[in-house]
């Protein structure tokens, strides 16, 4: 295989364990790519550079992803635009994918702020009741260490806000893509921007649709993460407590019907009203629940204790009937079942904010079809 040949093939490889989240780093991509496809070894001025690799990455997501992707670039542009309006006293500047238009499935919005205290910013966060989590990150480089403040706020879609102090707002921030300055918008050129290249959005219209929207997937964290603390008992449920239970069935809905967001939400939800009153856990949901979830994803909630008692036999027959009549009697069955297969100790799952995030695109992919 020629030099170019092989370069290339590497670049390939590491673009496709970048887009399929296999790997986030460039480096660890193409070191891990060139092992794969090189018997001996190579040198680094022969592998691929960054830009080659992401030019890659956004080959994957124009075949997989199509217009969808064209769709959700505009959506993460006018989010990122209604979180910098809130911020803008830290000075926003996005940057990233969502900036340049390299989005691709599962991208966030990455913003600058410049603060030289990281109380106000989560302070303003706190007014606006968006959930997040503060990350401090110790990175060593060219025998320096530094300490990175980043904020992961969980909406609609997610945002990774990095903080500066305020004295740097002016500085320069280069790529590790590229070497060269990151492009980068403040709010006034992220508007411009977008009635640019968007031009059929009315951002007024945009922005006020978005301030009176009720984020679904809000809440479910809300619901979900108490449930960390709500034990169950261990003869029935020899898991644990309540979320590892439901992460484990929403894991085992996600492989049965990998297409269906009602179902696969429905097996993440079924228990959430534990949280709230375990003695009447269903009818908690419901109303906890109520105008967010589809007449299905309700369904299979409100009769997943039922479809136990149909299992063993001792529903009572007006009831059985209801239920068998049901276009849905054969889904809840089977979220019957992986119910009761949801509830083994040291199973390996994800995480709450992994499992909203599939359910968002899944809703984002289903949209567009």
């Amino acid at each position: 295989m020629s030099d170019a040949k092989l370069r290339h093939a590497i670049a390939f490889e590491a673009a496709r364990l970048m887009y399929e989240r296999t790997e986030s780093e460039y480096f660890t991509a193409k070191r891990k790519a060139a092992a794969r496809l090189c018997r001996g070894s190579i040198k680094p001025s022969d592998l691929p550079s960054n830009a080659e690799i992401r030019e890659q990455v956004q080959a994957f997501a124009r075949m997989h992803e199509g217009e969808k992707r064209t769709e959700n670039l505009r959506e993460m542009r006018l989010a990122a635009l209604w979180l910098m309006r809130i911020l803008c006293r830290f000075r926003p500047r996005l940057i990233g994918s969502v900036m340049t238009g390299h989005v691709r499935k599962g991208s966030d919005i990455d913003l600058h702020l410049f603060s030289d205290h990281v109380e106000p910013i989560t302070g303003t966060l706190d007014e606006e009741g968006l959930q997040y989590d503060v990350e401090r990150k110790h990175l060593e480089k060219h025998g320096e260490s530094r300490v990175f403040t980043h904020i992961h706020v969980y909406d609609t879609f997610q945002f990774e806000l990095t903080v500066y102090a305020e004295d740097k707002a002016h500085y320069v921030f280069k790529s590790s893509i590229t070497g060269k300055a990151i492009e980068r918008a403040s709010t006034r050129e992220l508007e411009e921007l977008i009635a640019r290249e968007h031009p059929e959005i009315s951002l007024d219209d945009a922005m006020q649709e978005r301030e009176e929207a009720v984020d679904p997937y809000q809440l479910f964290r809300l619901l979900l993460l108490p449930l960390e603390n709500v034990k169950q008992n261990p003869k029935w449920h020899p898991e644990g407590d309540v979320l590892y239970h439901l992460l484990q069935v929403f894991e085992l809905a996600r492989d049965a019907q990998p297409w269906d967001e009602e179902f696969i939400l429905a097996a993440l939800l079924h228990d959430v009203g534990k949280g709230i009153d375990r003695y009447d856990h269903v009818n908690a949901a419901l109303q906890a629940l109520d105008g967010l979830i589809t007449p299905r994803t309700a369904f299979l909630i409100e009769n997943h204790m039922l479809a136990q008692e149909y299992k063993a036999g001792t529903l009572g027959f007006k009831a059985r009937k209801r239920l068998e009549e049901s276009e849905d009697f054969e889904d809840l069955m089977l979220l019957r079942e992986l119910d009761d297969r949801g509830r083994v100790p040291g199973a390996t799952v994800g995480t709450v904010d992994e499992a909203l995030e599939f359910l968002k695109q899944l809703e984002r992919d289903n949209k567009g079809k």
